[in-house]
């Protein structure tokens, strides 16, 4: 027995040794005529680590004592395998396929037609190898590589707001958000080697992508809500102040049942690697956490839309396993259409007092029917009267619709995930599933009074496409975020506290009306008060309820983990969006104070993080040198 212990720990202890010693292989992915490729999904063989390469086709790849083989994959060219050995940089040229793009309509003699994947020109002619006197079928044609790579990715424009002078706007009011997608999203774009536009980078969505150790309600609200205050690291004159909330923890055997909608997007643009293969792995994860009482219904959609699987139990997991597992890509998206076929789905099969939830995954690129943005916009605020949520799961690059897909999530009482790998797929869908699919309160504003004997300015970081007009925050009418069971919430305001000398931009003295006089710093008055308000999940009548915080000025190195991470997650936000309140941050500061807060880390994500902050300081180093 002794023996077979020691020969157990023995391997333990190899193959921890092994796997700790770890290094990154790079390198430069091309086609035959030497041109770098895009899109090249860069797999550690037998793992499902993975990296992906850039526009220039340049990739980097972490991997470990034990991986032997790199396998380089495309939807549009041959694979290759190739040794790791000892190298540290492998340049690989790949064959370019014979690639199949789906037309969108008919085309006509001597005209041109515009691929669904790309709308790149291509000529008739050349599409289909001579001459035709007649119409030409919608169908599958033949394109090269060239004719149809571009970066059609779309973002939402995000300006930045400035300081708010406490004499004449006492009051910040916002709608929550739990959304995560745009850290996953800054991921993928770091792993593949680019810095990301600033309108990826929504600082709110990073900081909600990590769990933080907040104490958890204990009265009859469903969320709970605590404020921390200390200096702020990137600025010497200003504070910080740390608002965190709660959602309570429900078992999972204490959720209500399930009426599930999938709603799966199989059109062309979906064949990459990245894309359904991926989602498909994602819905089995998530197929495997429902209970035998939930329910699953599938709708898919491509140039037509169809329920693929009628309602059926999740104790029948086989045949919706089958059917997920069964689908292929091709076609063009008619996204307005199949979203509304979804919501008759989920209504169809409501479930009262039960979770009743349509769960999109897509690249949002729709390109049939209804697809701008407005129309997308006004389908969901009407649906959403059903009482039916909505999750959206966005997948791929090149051709992502973020700025679509954060529309639907946002206005149609849901949440949004961006999964750019296996290990997010399985944070989604498994790790917090009780999150993602269960909502424990919704249309839950904050309002946040600060007292001008404390405060002389503010100013919200992120949470821009949040806003919300004051009169908002008792107004029932007025849509705002949703809350999962467990979730946590966490904004940050930048504070010039009262007294201090620092210029705020502000408007000419006022002609009509009395300007209110700056009383005097009192640092024995409350610093703010926060007002919450929130609706039950089948509710329409809102609740609220208040926490007066005193605002104690904690040191920084006296501060909890999660304030020192969540700053830490801000700065790295400011220092990615180039802001210009990023004052005196650094990728180096980022990482001491992300080390010094790393805390148990169990699930390794904020080492992770700590990981990716080295990486967009190198890639900033190499962009200064270019």
């Amino acid at each position: 027995m002794k023996k077979n212990i020691l020969m157990i720990v023995s391997l333990l202890l190899i193959t921890t040794y092994a796997f700790a010693q770890t290094r990154t292989i790079y390198g430069t992915i091309t086609d035959e005529g030497g041109k770098g490729l895009p899109g090249v999904t860069v797999t550690v063989k037998g793992t499902v680590r993975s990296s992906i390469s850039d526009s220039k086709g340049n990739y980097s790849i972490l991997v470990t004592a034990r991986d032997k083989f790199l396998v380089f994959s495309c939807n549009n060219c041959e694979s290759k395998e190739v040794e790791i050995a000892k190298q540290t940089q492998i340049d690989v040229s790949l064959k370019i396929a014979t690639t199949v793009i789906y037309l969108e309509q008919e085309v006509i003699y001597d005209e041109v037609f515009y691929t669904v994947e790309t709308s790149a020109k291509v000529s008739r002619e050349k599409a289909y190898g001579g001459a035709h006197t007649h119409a030409a079928p919608t169908g599958y044609v033949y394109a090269d590589y060239d004719q149809y790579y571009y970066n059609t990715e779309s973002y939402s424009a995000i300006n930045e707001t400035g300081f708010k002078d406490v004499n004449n706007n006492p009051l910040s009011t916002f709608s929550i958000d739990v959304d995560n997608a745009a850290y996953s999203n800054v991921r993928r774009f770091l792993n593949s080697g680019s810095l990301p536009q600033k309108d990826v980078v929504r600082i709110e969505e990073m900081l909600n992508y990590f769990s933080y150790d907040y104490a958890q309600p204990t009265g009859k609200h469903p969320f709970a809500m605590h404020a921390e205050l200390s200096e702020c690291p990137w600025n010497p004159k200003t504070q910080l102040l740390h608002v965190g909330l709660k959602g309570v923890e429900v078992d999972k055997s204490e959720l209500p049942y399930s009426n599930l909608v999938f709603l799966i997007d199989v059109s062309g643009s979906m064949y990459s690697p990245n894309k359904l293969p991926l989602l498909q792995t994602a819905m089995n994860m998530l197929v495997e956490e429902l209970r035998p009482q939930d329910r699953v219904s599938i709708v898919v959609y491509a140039s037509r839309t169809e329920i693929l699987l009628e309602s059926t139990p999740a104790s029948n997991k086989q045949k919706i396993l089958n059917a997920i597992n069964g689908l292929q890509a091709g076609g063009s998206t008619a996204g307005g259409q199949a979203l509304r076929m979804a919501y008759d789905v989920a209504e169809k099969n409501f479930i009262k007092g039960g979770n009743n939830r349509i769960i999109m995954a897509t690249d949002g690129d729709f390109n049939v029917g209804e697809s701008s943005n407005a129309s997308m916009e006004r389908l969901v605020e009407d649906k959403r009267k059903s009482g039916v949520f909505i999750t959206v799961l966005g997948f791929g690059m090149g051709n992502y619709k973020d700025d679509r897909l954060e529309i639907i999530a946002n206005k149609g009482n849901g949440n949004y995930a961006y999964i750019d790998n296996i290990q997010e797929a399985r944070k989604v869908m498994v790790s917090e599933f009780a999150g993602t699919l269960f909502t424990i309160a919704k249309d839950v504003k904050l309002q946040i009074e600060f007292n001008p004997e404390r405060v002389k300015a503010y100013r919200l970081i992120g949470y821009e496409n949040r806003r919300l007009n004051d009169e908002d925050f008792n107004n029932d009418a007025k849509d705002a975020g949703e809350m999962g069971a467990g979730h946590s919430v966490t904004a940050l305001y930048e504070i010039i506290p009262a007294g201090s000398d620092e210029n705020i931009p502000g408007v000419d003295p006022l002609k009509y009306q009395a300007v209110p006089s700056r009383p005097a710093p009192n640092l024995n008055s409350e610093l703010l008060t926060i007002k919450a308000r929130y609706k039950e999940p089948d509710g329409e009548k809102s609740v609220m309820f208040d926490l007066p915080v005193k605002g104690k000025l904690i040191a920084i190195d006296k501060t909890s983990d999660d304030f020192r991470f969540a700053a830490a997650v801000a700065e790295f936000g400011l220092l990615l969006r180039n802001s210009e309140f990023k004052s005196r941050a650094s990728y180096d500061n980022v990482i001491k104070m992300a080390l010094s807060a790393k805390g148990k880390d169990i699930e390794g994500y904020r080492a992770e993080f700590i990981n990716l902050v080295r990486t967009a300081q190198n890639l900033d180093k190499l962009s200064m040198k270019d």
